[in-house]
């Protein structure tokens, strides 16, 4: 059997090619597999569990319906959902994970994360994601009425969307130190990871041993997986 690993489909209404190849994908491959792993940003944001938005609810309604039927569903935040919480866990029948999240896959050590943690020269954003990460904050965001907390995530989406633009993308990418002193404390073979939408296979130098760092893409133009089995892993496209 196949373990599945996915990460930034960036679900939302005005893409909704996406949210069909993600159904599909849910009631089709996905039934089949030993396991599925989200490793965040599967929503464009998320403002809490009670927004009832009806093209989320279809999602969560497919992954409940994989969940039913003995598939395990693994959920980790990213930086556009983090305020996922237990009741989309009890809706959807996931399970959520912190970040990052070390298992192990057919006797290979395995570090799984979202990977924004990892883009360490983005100070900027780093700083902004220890404040969104808090609790404190995150329970004084959902206090707000959801008219207001989308209203301040779609503020939020355009300030990052020109932010992005203006800076230099290598900042926004991985730091090479980062990861191998991520790999380093955790004692794995390989760090699989989301975020960055810059899909690849990289070997890591350790001096003592070389490690794997795979990177999934995001789902805009098509779906990207990694399918892992008893022969290793494997990254790849799914045509739209």
């Amino acid at each position: 059997m196949t373990t599945l690993f996915i990460s930034d489909l960036h679900l939302e209404d005005d893409r909704p090619e996406i949210g069909r190849q993600f159904v599909s994908f849910l009631e089709g491959e996905a039934r089949a597999a030993e396991a599925l792993y989200i490793l965040g940003d599967l929503f464009e944001y998320w403002v809490g569990d009670d927004d009832p938005n009806p093209h989320y609810a279809l999602m969560k309604k497919a992954m409940r319906e994989l969940a039913d039927t003995g598939v395990p569903v693994f959920f980790m935040h990213g930086n556009r959902d983090f305020m996922i919480g237990e009741q989309f866990a009890t809706e959807t029948g996931a399970v959520l994970l912190p970040d990052p999240e070390p298992v192990e896959l057919y006797g290979t050590k395995v570090l799984l994360s979202h990977g924004d943690a990892l883009c360490t020269d983005d100070t900027h954003y780093q700083q902004m994601r220890q404040m969104t990460r808090d609790p404190e904050w995150q329970a004084m965001m959902r206090a707000k009425p959801l008219e207001e907390r989308i209203a301040i995530a779609e503020q939020a989406r355009q300030q990052s969307q020109e932010y992005n633009a203006a800076v230099d993308e290598e900042i926004m990418d991985v730091n090479g130190e980062a990861v191998v002193d991520t790999i380093r404390e955790h004692d794995v073979e390989v760090l699989l990871h989301g975020h960055t939408h810059r899909p690849g296979v990289h070997e890591i130098d350790l001096e003592d041993r070389i490690a794997k760092r795979i990177v999934l893409g995001d789902w805009y133009e098509h779906g990207s997986v990694v399918r892992w089995d008893g022969n290793g892993p494997r990254l790849e496209v799914m045509p739209r």
